[in-house]
Parts: structure tokens; sequence; C-alpha cells
């Protein structure tokens, strides 16, 4: 009867916290998506829509990262517990069963010890003393079994309010791409010379060729607004929600060193402008994809390449915050015939950082390090 009191004692003590953690991030997730829904709702009548559907499209980026990391930290707990559980079943038996052999109203009989009245008080003290740690343990096992139930409702509702919150911003990007078509009130800063940028683009063999004569095929410029950055280095922000993936001069695995940084992004990012800015150039270039080049101020450039889709025109000039393009979707029309594009369980999988986006200084044309400009020690 002791040994099995003292093995019933070894049930594990599993910490709720987690589940908490788990259930909190959700839902603040949840408000997240539900504040970017309303967004959506009245950047249909925005004066600006443009800047009130890029907020919109941020806003849910930002709620369905934070879903999909409470769903994926729901799912990890969920399945600790689970496990744990099931790797105790035969001490939960056995306290299960120590617990009703002391239960009820026992007759005095059952309390006898083979040696004598002296046996059956120490084993009656023993008792006394370990019930409490049992009934402890029960309760213990309860919220566990109460947690593991919890975290399962919790993932179903999460991948409704992802599925739904998915959609959403499909939505959106697709209203911002209608509201970018029918814009036409931008100011412009020069006239583009499609036919010189065609012979630069055919001659150039790097970034840095192409970046460095911008400036020698465009016609009829006009001063641009004094505009500067002063103040403003190291706290630009990032021009899309994503992580670090390759620094500065870190080279890749075929050992090509650049002197910009790659973003890793999910798929159908939206792309802003760090800041006011007058776009250079905007379009495919090389086999980097579509690439947008940004002049915030005299001699400086922002080259972003790796987009699917762009926004402007060369010349124009746009606010801090506009946005300049979409980032793709891998396999895009896989996944449009599958379904799996709005897929919770795609989006969830921590793979979803799919896509890459470069992001390239410039100063009197010589490469800075962007990190020394933007923000980037958060995962936005």
């Amino acid at each position: 009867m002791i040994r099995l009191l003292a093995l019933a004692l070894l049930v594990w003590p599993i910490c709720a916290a987690a589940e908490t953690a788990a259930t909190t991030q959700a839902r603040a997730a949840a408000a997240e998506l539900e504040a970017a829904a309303e967004m959506l709702d009245k950047a249909e009548g925005a004066r600006d829509r443009v800047m009130a559907l890029t907020e919109t499209i941020q806003a849910f980026e930002k709620g369905l990262g934070a879903m999909r990391d409470g769903l994926r930290q729901a799912a990890i707990n969920e399945a600790q517990l689970s496990k744990k559980l099931r790797s105790r079943d035969g001490e939960v038996a056995q306290l299960f069963g120590v617990l009703q052999s002391i239960g009820g109203n026992p007759s005095p009989t059952a309390f006898l010890h083979p040696d004598g009245p002296v046996g059956t008080a120490r084993a009656g003290m023993l008792l006394a003393e370990l019930t409490p740690a049992l009934n402890r343990q029960a309760d213990a096992l309860r919220r566990d079994l109460e947690d593991v139930q919890t975290l399962r409702l919790l993932q179903v509702d999460a991948a409704e309010r992802l599925q739904a919150g998915l959609t959403q911003v499909q939505a959106a990007r697709t209203a911002l791409n209608q509201a970018m078509a029918n814009r036409t009130e931008l100011p412009t800063r020069f006239t583009a010379d499609p036919v010189r940028t065609a012979i630069l683009i055919a001659s150039t063999e790097t970034l840095d060729g192409f970046a460095s004569g911008l400036a020698e095929i465009i016609t009829d410029e006009v001063e641009p607004a004094p505009v500067t950055l002063q103040g403003r280095i190291g706290e630009l922000p990032l021009p899309v929600q994503g992580l670090v993936l390759r620094r500065a001069g870190q080279a890749d695995a075929a050992g090509v060193k650049r002197p910009g940084i790659i973003m890793a992004t999910r798929a159908r990012a939206i792309v802003t402008s760090p800041a006011a800015a007058t776009i250079r150039y905007t379009g495919p270039l090389l086999d980097f994809g579509n690439v947008v080049i940004l002049e915030p101020e005299a001699r400086t450039l922002f080259v972003l390449a790796g987009l699917d889709v762009v926004y402007g025109e060369a010349g124009q000039v746009i606010a801090g915050g506009t946005p300049i393009g979409l980032m793709g979707e891998k396999d895009a029309r896989q996944a449009a015939e599958s379904g799996t594009s709005l897929s919770p369980d795609r989006e969830g999988t921590g793979t979803d950082r799919t896509e890459t986006l470069y992001i390239e200084v410039r100063r009197d044309n010589i490469p800075q390090d962007p990190e020394a400009w933007f923000r980037t020690e958060k995962d936005e």
C-alpha cells in the first residue's frame, strides 16, 4: 500500500501557463483581425482609399501573423499535454485506484495492519498525510484534461478566424490593385525615356551598373522639393513585414555576396515606400524579378528587388507608406487550383515565409548597410 501511494506521488506536475499564453495570444490576434475587418469596411468610403487599404492590409498581415503563431503554439501545447497524459496512463490508473480505495466511509477492518495496532496507527497517519497530496494530483490531472479540451477548441476557432482573415485580406489586395489603377493625382518629377531605359537594361549585367546609369536617362526633370532623411536614418520602417534572412555581405549558398539584405516574407505581402520618394525605376530587371528603385533624397537610392506586382511609374513622387507592390507566391497556380493559397494549415506550418525581397541602399553610388538605415530588430 505504501509503495503504491509513493508511486502515485510521482504523477507529473504539468503547468497550465503555456495554455494560458497560447489562449491570450490567440485572443489578441482575433482582436487584431476584427479591427482589420472594420478598417476594410471603412476603407470603402475613405477619401484616400489607397492609404486606407494599405493600412488595412498591413493590419491584416500583422493579425494573421499573430494568429498563425497562436494556432501553432496551441497545437504544440495540445500535442505535448496529450503525449504526457498518454505516457502516464499506468500511473493515472494507479492514482485513481488509490483514491477510490480510500474514498467514502470504509469499515475499520479495511485499515487493519499485520503489525497490529501500532502498524495500523502508523498507516493511518501516513494516509492522513498523503491524502491531500493525492487530491492535489487528481485536481492537477483534471485541469490538464480540461486544458487539452480547451486547446482543441481554441485550434478550431483560430483556424476559422484565420480562414476568414485570409479571405478578407485577399479582398483588400484586390481592392488595392483597382485603387492603384485608378490613381491619377500623383505629381511627377521627370519624364522617363523608355527607349534609353531599355538600352540600359540590355547593356547592364549587374544591379550596380543599372543603378549607376539611371541618373543619365531622365528628361524634363523638375527640381525636387527639399527632402532630407536627416535624423531618420536608422529609424526608417522596413518596406515589408518579415525577417532578415541574409545580412549585407553575407555569402549565400553559392558563395555570392551582395551589399544588401534579404528579407523573408509571407506570400502576397505588401511592400511600401519607407519614406517620401521619387520612383526612379519600376519593372523587371535581369534575374531579380520586378525591381523598384526609389530616390528619397538627392544622391540616395533604395533598391527593392524580387516583387511580383509593382505599382507606380518612373518619375512619380510618392509619400512615405505608399504601396509600391506585392510579393509573389511560389506555385501560385497549383495553390489556386488546390485551394491551398487560403489554407490555414499551409499558412501556419512555419514555412510560410516563402518569398524574399532584396533591399539595397546606395548613397553617392556607394552601397550602404541597410541595417544602419532601417529598423530590422523585429519581425514586423
